[in-house]
């Protein structure tokens, strides 16, 4: 019988047969537990399910027919909507992001302790709380008193400013040396300069971070398009989920299909930028 070793945190892990053989139950239960979900939705979505208690982990007569019909129920058009409003909204949530982190990590101004009160009090506020404010707001946009209520880009607007990729900016953008920019201006360089040249690019790894939870928190936005969406032609895929649900002539072979559609770009998005996402979240900014 193999000695008892001791791990990372102290404790004893047996080396014996019948230890090995409850680890492997143990991780095989957890795989199951976590990763059924999944391989459900991807089986299912291939194979011809018109009951929702007959979903199978083992497939089956593989088919297209299900994401055939999803298209023909306007998917296609719903995702495209939905990669709309990630793109721009993404890309304004990331520029609003560097800036504001900029100036908050960087500058000293008169009720910088305010701003950021404010900022951490969005965290603490549910959706459900904004809804009736966001809608008379998006209905009457102040000063230029626009209507973006039935336009995606009432959906794009309010994702502007995320407070977590504002925070996670500030924090990295803090750990820029000081000696960088202070040689920087020696050289007669200017703000704009030393935040497009020095300090941007040491910030790549936050980029990531916010780049990855940015993406998977505008697509996933449910409530938002709720609010906006006057008519089935501006609905994003998240919402467009319901309403294939609630079908009677929808199997749930075509949801699944949806779904698939709906899971795999937040996926695609993880995997190309794994790295910059693994090493803002374990390294932090560069140190010099």
């Amino acid at each position: 019988m193999s000695a008892p070793t001791e791990t990372a945190l102290g404790l004893t892990e047996s080396k014996s047969v019948g230890a090995r053989v409850v680890k492997a139950i143990t991780y095989a239960l957890v795989l199951i537990l976590f990763a059924g979900p999944l391989l459900a939705l991807l089986v299912s979505a291939f194979n011809h399910v018109k009951d929702p208690t007959q979903l199978s982990l083992i497939p089956s007569g593989a088919t297209l027919d299900n994401f055939r019909t999803a298209f023909d129920q306007g998917v296609l058009k719903y995702l495209l909507n939905s990669f709309f409003v990630v793109g721009f909204g993404l890309l304004l949530q990331v520029a609003v992001s560097v800036l504001a982190g900029y100036a908050l990590a960087r500058k000293k101004f008169r009720g910088m302790t305010v701003v950021m009160v404010a900022i951490l009090a969005t965290l603490m506020l549910p959706e459900e709380i904004l809804a009736i404010p966001l809608s008379l707001i998006l209905a009457d946009l102040p000063v230029v008193h626009f209507n973006l209520i039935g336009t995606l880009a009432g959906m794009i607007v309010p994702l502007g400013a995320w407070a977590f990729s504002i925070l996670v900016m500030t924090e990295f953008m803090k750990d820029v040396p000081r000696e960088l920019e202070e040689a920087a201006r020696i050289d007669g360089a200017g703000d704009l300069r030393i935040f497009a040249q020095i300090i941007l690019p040491m910030c790549k790894p936050a980029l990531g971070v916010i780049g990855v939870f940015g993406f998977t928190m505008i697509w996933d936005q449910y409530l938002l398009p709720l609010l906006v969406a006057t008519d089935s032609s501006s609905y994003t895929l998240p919402l467009a989920l319901r309403t294939l649900r609630i079908d009677p002539s929808v199997t749930p072979g075509v949801v699944m299909a949806a779904s698939l559609l709906a899971l795999l770009p937040s996926v695609i998005v993880f995997l190309f930028f794994q790295r910059s996402f693994v090493q803002g979240l374990t390294s932090g900014a560069l140190k010099g």
